[in-house]
C-alpha cells in the first residue's frame, strides 16, 4: 500500500529503510486540532502558537548520513537538519513519515532533493518550565504547524477515518519490557547531547528498534514507517523502557530496480531465516492483533517552495 505522497526517491528509500534516527511525542494528532470524527476540514488555527525566531533553508547535500529529523528540545528550540519536505510535514502532525496516513501534495515536495535546514526557537516563557516531554513537544509541534503554513504556505485536510489496523496488545501473561534508567521527568530539562535519550528511536526494518527511554506509543509510531496498515498502541502501558530488537521482514516490498535486483539492500532483509515484525513484538511480550480502528488522515492541498529568511 503505497500514496504518491510516500514514493521517496529511491536513493532515500535505501537509507531510510535501514537506518534512521526519529524523535517522536505521542499524543494523538486529534488532540492537536479541534475537530468532530466526522467532519472534513481544513486545518487552520487562528491562536495556534508561533516561534519567535526561525531560520528556513535549502540544503543541497546529497548525503542523508547527515540528516538529522526534527529535534524538538528543552527551552522551546526546534532542530531540522538534511529533512525532506515531506517529512517535516510529517513530524509536525505526529505521523509516520512514509506511510498512506499522509498523501497529496506535489512531485517537487516529494523529492529527495527539496531537504531543508530549520532552526527556530520559541519566544522566553512561551514554554512552561516542568512541563512534561510529551506536552512540551506537541506545543513545538503546533509551533511547526505555524511555520510550515507561514513559509511554505501548507493548506492540509485532516479526517478521522475508521479502518482495519494493527493493535498493540499485552500477549497472554506479562510483558518481558526492561524499564528504562529514565523516568519521564528525567526527561524534561535532559540535555541534547545526554547519551540517553528520552523517546527517541533509531534503527527501522534492517536493524531493529533502538530507544534508550521510550514508551510503547512511541514505538507503535516508529513502526508504522514499514507496516502495510496503521498501528495502535492499546497496551495500557506508560512506563518508558530500554528497547532492543533485530530488524525483520519487510511487510512492504519496494518495486525492483531495472536490472531486477531488489533496492536499498533489501535482499539480505529477505533472508527466509529473518524474523517478522509479529516475532519482535513476540520476544517483547507484546502482540499485534488485526481490528478496526478510528485513524487521522491527512491530505496537503497546497504547499509552496519556502519564502527567504
Amino acid at each position: 500500500m503505497r500514496s504518491q505522497w510516500n514514493k521517496i526517491s529511491l536513493t532515500m528509500a535505501g537509507v531510510v529503510a535501514l537506518t534512521v534516527s526519529v524523535v517522536f511525542s505521542v499524543m494523538p494528532v486529534r488532540q492537536l486540532w479541534a475537530q468532530s470524527p466526522s467532519v472534513n476540514r481544513r486545518i487552520v488555527f487562528a491562536d495556534r502558537p508561533t516561534f519567535e525566531v526561525a531560520s528556513v533553508k535549502p540544503n543541497k547535500s546529497t548525503d542523508f548520513r547527515n540528516m538529522q529529523l526534527p529535534q524538538f528540545l528543552p527551552g522551546g528550540k526546534l532542530v531540522i537538519r538534511n529533512v525532506p519536505l515531506q517529512m517535516i510535514v510529517a513530524a509536525a502532525y505526529n505521523l509516520p513519515f512514509q506511510s498512506t496516513r499522509l498523501t497529496g501534495g506535489p512531485e517537487w515536495e516529494r523529492a529527495s532533493g527539496n531537504k531543508y535546514d530549520i532552526e527556530a526557537t520559541a519566544e522566553k516563557g512561551a514554554i512552561a518550565p516542568g512541563i512534561s516531554t510529551s506536552d512540551r513537544n506537541n506545543q513545538l509541534r503546533l509551533m511547526l504547524q505555524s511555520l510550515l503554513e507561514e513559509r511554505f504556505k501548507l493548506v492540509i485536510r485532516g479526517k478521522p477515518k475508521e479502518q482495519p489496523v494493527y493493535a498493540l496488545v499485552v500477549a497472554k501473561g506479562a510483558p518481558k519490557l526492561q524499564k528504562s534508567k529514565l523516568q519521564e521527568k528525567d526527561c524534561v530539562e535532559a540535555p541534547s547531547d545526554s547519551q540517553l535519550k528520552c523517546h527517541s528511536i533509531s534503527g527501522g526494518q534492517g536493524r531493529g528498534i533502538h530507544g534508550d527511554a521510550v514508551d510503547i506509543a512511541d514505538v507503535a509510531l516508529f513502526v508504522q514507517n514499514w507496516t502495510d496498515l496503521p498501528v495502535v498502541d492499546k497496551t495500557g502501558l506508560k512506563d518508558l523502557y530500554n528497547i532492543q530488537t533485530d530488524g525483520w521482514v519487510p511487510m512492504r516490498q519496494r518495486p525492483p530496480a531495472p536490472d531486477g535486483t531488489l533496492q536499498g539492500g533489501d535482499a539480505g532483509l529477505y533472508d527466509p531465516d529473518r524474523q517478522t515484525l509479529f516475532d519482535v513484538f513476540t520476544e517483547l511480550g507484546l502482540r499485534m492483533e488485526s481490528r478496526r480502528a478510528v485513524v487521522d488522515m491527512f491530505v496537503v492541498e497546497h504547499v509552496e517552495r519556502p519564502s527567504e529568511n
